[in-house]
């Protein structure tokens, strides 16, 4: 049989399973197992728990593990309501000022967890209910925070660039530093465009009371004296040493990302202890479990993703595959126009972590043959995936909304975050246009080509 009928059948017999209900896992893993036993030798089956377990001990992804535990100290405590009162105290009078705090809240956070999930539960508990509270419409205050929470895999620590440094060879350093720039644009357009939305509907509630009709809660104004603000500032202090302490320790060459990642482990853990006394058996066993059963599932998905990977590639799969996108002859950008169209179409089944260990293989050699700089495809890539995030049928930050505010209709929800994916491509073409949007800060921080 031919490698490409072989190719076929493999990509065929995994989109099967996958829509067979089948959890992603136990999809790659069982596909990965039956092409081992038909398609190589014998002896291969004896090596599969060897192969996992290799491909996964790698020192980086122990930092995701740490990563996660961080992540769980905050947002299982009251950290990030604390986090989004403290933002949203300071910035109520700016037109707009309580959109705009949900995002800084979302930044911020993400900052600290590395998680999308992890960010949309924390903020949006605190943040829907307090927009819908002052008149924002159900499906703008569920777009903004499920927007918001896609940063979570774009600004550093992201779990989801870990894993493209270990799949893509690359500097994990240098690729934190290049999701800054992004990160922060992203920050500035979904920020803008939630104090035009928000004066859009202000007018439309002024001109709904002018017509004799009921008065918004938009229309009634609470603030906050100084000293009551002042108070709050000491709630941001905590989170302000967590990230300059991390951000420090990795860039300042005082440990690896793994080292890095148990410091800011540590450092979630005495904050969630001195500021919210939590720190007895009872109160850590629901953050451990929690950072336990994610971290669980996360490297499952990791070990038959890889063990995937490692099938594909061994068939020769992976290297047909990108000898024949090289063998189009295509121009250097409508070959990354088309591996951007590919992520997209896989992103309306796969999360993150699949998508980048199951078409690395393929998408990669072609790319830097092309001259395309890896770090700053990671970042394009990176955005292109956030936009998954937030449409169906996956979605996953769209199912977390449902799940902090049920009572919001799915489709309300959906309306509400397709301004989002619009500023997304907005910003990819931004990136395409002006790479040193992405390579500027890791070039000033890391020098050139240095790693």
């Amino acid at each position: 049989m031919s490698i490409g009928m072989i190719g076929l059948l493999y990509g065929g017999g995994t989109l099967l399973l996958m829509f067979s209900g089948m959890p992603i896992a136990f999809a790659l893993g069982l596909i990965a197992v039956v092409f081992m036993y038909f398609f190589m030798p014998t002896s291969a089956l004896d090596t599969v728990t060897q192969n996992v377990y290799e491909e996964m001990a790698s020192i980086t992804l122990l930092s995701i593990l740490l990563f996660i535990l961080k992540g769980a100290a905050i947002g299982k405590s009251r950290a990030g309501a604390d986090l989004y009162s403290a933002i949203h105290a300071w910035m109520q009078k700016i037109p707009g000022g309580l959109g705009i705090a949900n995002v800084f809240a979302c930044a911020l956070f993400a900052a600290m967890a590395g998680s999308s999930p992890a960010t949309c539960s924390a903020i949006g508990s605190a943040g829907i209910p307090e927009m819908r509270a002052r008149g924002y419409s159900p499906g703008f205050a569920a777009g903004i925070i499920a927007a918001g929470g896609t940063l979570g895999i774009l600004l550093p620590p992201s779990i989801t660039m870990i894993l493209f440094a270990v799949a893509a060879e690359q500097s994990l350093g240098r690729l934190f530093l290049a999701g800054v720039g992004p990160g922060l644009l992203l920050v500035a357009l979904f920020s803008l465009y939630a104090a035009w939305r928000y004066k859009r509907e202000y007018r439309q509630a002024v001109a709904t009371l002018a017509a004799g009709g009921e008065k918004s809660a938009y229309l009634y104004q609470s603030t906050l004296t100084l000293a009551q603000k002042t108070r709050m500032l000491p709630r941001v202090l905590p989170f302000v040493v967590i990230l300059i302490g991390v951000m420090i320790a990795l860039y300042g060459g005082y440990s690896t990302p793994s080292e890095t990642a148990g410091l800011g482990g540590l450092m979630a853990l005495g904050l969630i202890a001195l500021v919210y006394d939590i720190w007895r058996p009872r109160q850590l066993i629901p953050i451990l479990a929690s950072a336990l059963k994610e971290s669980t599932m996360l490297m499952f998905i990791i070990g038959m993703s890889l063990l995937y990977s490692y099938v594909m590639s061994y068939l020769h799969i992976s290297q047909s595959a990108a000898q024949w996108i090289v063998d189009q002859h295509l121009s250097k950008w409508m070959l990354l126009t088309t591996v951007l169209g590919l992520i997209i179409v896989l992103g309306f089944f796969l999360p993150p972590v699949s998508l980048i260990l199951m078409t690395a293989p393929i998408i990669l050699p072609p790319l830097k043959a092309a001259g395309f700089d890896l770090i700053w495809f990671g970042v394009v890539m990176t955005v292109v995936m956030e936009m998954g995030l937030i449409h169906p049928p996956v979605g996953l930050n769209i199912f977390v909304i449902k799940n902090v505010a049920p009572d919001i209709p799915l489709k309300q929800v959906i309306y509400g975050v397709l301004p989002f994916l619009g500023l997304m491509f907005m910003a990819v073409l931004l990136l395409c246009l002006l790479p040193e949007i992405a390579t500027w800060v890791p070039n000033r921080v890391m020098g050139i080509g240095k790693e």
